[in-house]
């Protein structure tokens, strides 16, 4: 005889069913919560709108009062009409003054008088003496000295270096040589020189004084 086994159910309580379950209820769970924080998202961060309130300006200043008239026959005071009120300044009482030397007295301050003494003054700038040396004035038909005829005929030439001394009248006084020189033409040059040569004197201050010069006169034959 064949026994058969009885056939396992499946128990209600099995972790399968249970693990459904729970997921069911997570999932209505979010779907709710998600449509909550839609709705209030909705109603809480709306468009936001911005009003311009204008501002009062403030009111105008109460006007001042105004002056009461003056009744009738009242005299009408100002600044200019009422009298400056002067206050007299006490006198301060005036000591003696002892009286000082008198004006024609010519005796010495005692005491820590300082004796004044005469301003000296500068001597005054002496002018600057001007000096002017001779100038020569002999006309040129009286310049040149007469040529030696014994030179002439030995065809010689001479150059002299002289010193002429000329007093404050313009003439020459004086006729001396400056180093060597032929004596046959010395003399021709100083006979010529002290007759016919003149000079405007030299001056000092405007005044003609007496100078010196020193020429060099040539001697020398025309071809």
């Amino acid at each position: 005889m064949l026994a058969y086994a009885p056939r396992p159910t499946a128990r209600a309580g099995s972790p399968r069913t249970l693990a459904l379950v729970v997921g069911g209820h997570a999932l209505a769970l979010a779907l709710l919560l998600t449509a909550r924080s839609d709705v209030v998202r909705q109603s809480i961060f709306g468009p936001t709108e911005v009003v311009f309130v204008p501002t009062r300006p403030p009111p105008p200043p109460p006007p001042p009062p105004a002056a009461e008239p003056a009744p009738p026959g009242a005299p009408v005071r100002s600044a200019i009409d009422t009298p400056p009120v002067i206050v007299p300044t006490p006198a301060l009482p005036s000591e003696p003054v002892a009286p000082g030397p008198p004006v024609t007295s010519f005796d010495r301050v005692v005491g820590n008088a300082v004796e004044p003494r005469p301003a000296i003054l500068p001597d005054p700038p002496r002018p600057a003496i001007v000096r002017r040396a001779a100038r020569f004035v002999t006309p040129a038909d009286l310049v040149r000295p007469p040529y030696p005829e014994t030179k002439r005929r030995l065809e010689e030439e001479a150059s002299l270096r002289l010193s002429l001394a000329i007093d404050a009248r313009g003439r020459v006084t004086s006729v001396a040589p400056v180093g060597p020189a032929d004596p046959m033409f010395l003399a021709a040059a100083r006979r010529h020189i002290l007759r016919f040569w003149r000079y405007q004197p030299a001056s000092e201050g405007g005044e003609p004084v007496a100078s010196t010069v020193v020429i060099t006169l040539t001697f020398q034959l025309e071809e």
